[in-house]
């Protein structure tokens, strides 16, 4: 299931958030929009859970 992750952030987190939700959720590219302020970055990015063997056996175990 593909689902859309919204975080709101300094510029200079940007990388850091980008490499967290890559470690954790298989993602497609940001897409980066200014907040209203001009401050911070509204991050979107397209996601989709991880599918792991052991994941799976486990399901279909049960």
């Amino acid at each position: 299931m593909t689902f859309e992750i919204r975080v709101i952030c300094r510029p200079d987190d940007v990388d850091r958030i980008r490499q967290a939700l890559a470690a954790a959720f298989e993602t497609g590219a940001a897409r980066r929009y200014p907040t209203r302020d001009g401050k911070r970055l509204r991050l979107y990015v397209t996601a989709d859970h991880r599918h792991s063997s052991t994941h799976l056996a486990h399901t279909e175990s049960e």
